[in-house]
């Protein structure tokens, strides 16, 4: 019987899962024998190993859904250290709610999805599927991005020019050692949020323009053209790219549509060379979520020699498949790409 105090509900923390901790070497060379998704499981292996032993390849990883809260955001910053990925494009809510809100000091909590939410909603507690986030210090990571808006000059920014004042910020005020946006800072690896207001910073950046309007004043405002012009950018100063995929939505597609931009700017490059995309959505109902890789190929994203579709839960798989390309050891002699460096 679940026990309706805060106290009793968040006491388990979350822990990170640490891909340097295991060699998933045997068990992805094991499945390559297999069949169904643990097969497809270790081709995914095989291409991020590709992409990775692939000194001009720029590498985008692309995060929807809640796999940081779930426990993988050491993963995503163990690959950033590693020199395996070179760009970030992510939902607000993995790199704000989940990686910022942890780098301030708070933490998530093991839940459980059978519980009566109404009560949860009592105590300001946040569920997401099986995992609590406390709604108060939620709203203390909201107002923490809007301090930082308020300590900025008033214009518009890209995503990734905001995002690197809150990795600035970190620097001098983290309460975690590793947090996604900091050491993506560090390491000049820039993250993108297209959609950057669908999450704690839209709530902060509301408060910051409402109070600056009430004042007469001028405000930030987020420019997500720039988003998309910048991560382009990119794509056309490195024709070599790959992208690995956790989940669908905006990232996904913002990353695969930098190809097509391109061309748009009259400037022809190849498509992503290798792509991975690990998701459960179904493709029957034509979603862009659940859009293959091999369709990405028709609309001129993505070519087809070197792609994986994986159908699972990414907290399953996602640990396996870095273990293995981080023990292969391909990342030591690759160089860091430091694309946020063109920006400046």
């Amino acid at each position: 019987m679940v026990k309706y105090s805060k106290k009793a509900l968040l006491k388990d923390k979350v822990k990170q899962i640490d891909i340097k901790s295991f060699d998933s070497t045997k068990l992805i060379n094991a499945m390559r024998d297999m069949s169904f998704t643990a097969r497809d499981t270790a081709r995914a292996a095989d291409i991020l190993e590709m992409m990775v032993r692939d000194k001009g390849s720029t590498n985008m990883l692309t995060l929807a859904g809640s796999t940081s809260a779930g426990g993988c955001m050491q993963v995503y910053v163990d690959m950033v250290k590693c020199k395996m990925i070179d760009a970030i494009v992510s939902t607000g809510a993995a790199i704000v709610d989940m990686d910022f809100f942890e780098a301030i000091g708070y933490r998530h909590f093991k839940g459980s999805q059978f519980v009566d939410d109404s009560k949860l909603r009592d105590l300001y507690i946040d569920r997401i599927y099986d995992t609590y986030i406390d709604e108060q210090q939620l709203q203390k990571c909201d107002m923490t991005v809007k301090i930082i808006a308020d300590s900025l000059e008033p214009r518009p920014y890209s995503s990734r020019e905001f995002i690197a004042e809150m990795g600035k910020y970190l620097v001098k005020h983290s309460k975690k050692k590793d947090s996604l946006i900091q050491v993506a800072y560090e390491e000049g690896v820039p993250i993108f949020c297209p959609a950057f207001s669908d999450s704690s910073a839209g709530f902060g950046l509301v408060k910051h323009q409402a109070e600056r309007m009430k004042q007469g004043k001028p405000y930030v405002t987020i420019d997500s053209v720039a988003d998309f012009r910048e991560l382009t950018q990119i794509k056309m100063q490195s024709p070599t790219s790959g992208l690995f995929m956790i989940g669908g939505g905006v990232p996904k597609n913002f990353a695969q549509d930098t190809v097509v931009c391109a061309e748009i700017l009259g400037k022809e490059v190849p498509m992503h060379k290798y792509a991975v995309q690990i998701t459960v959505a179904d493709v029957r109902d034509g979603a862009c979520s659940s859009s293959t890789l091999k369709e990405a190929s028709s609309w001129g994203k993505v070519d087809t020699t070197y792609e994986q579709m994986v159908y699972a839960e990414a907290t399953s798989v996602v640990p396996s498949i870095v273990s293995y390309v981080y023990h292969k050891g391909s990342w030591k002699s690759r160089k860091k790409r430091n694309w946020a460096k063109i920006f400046k």
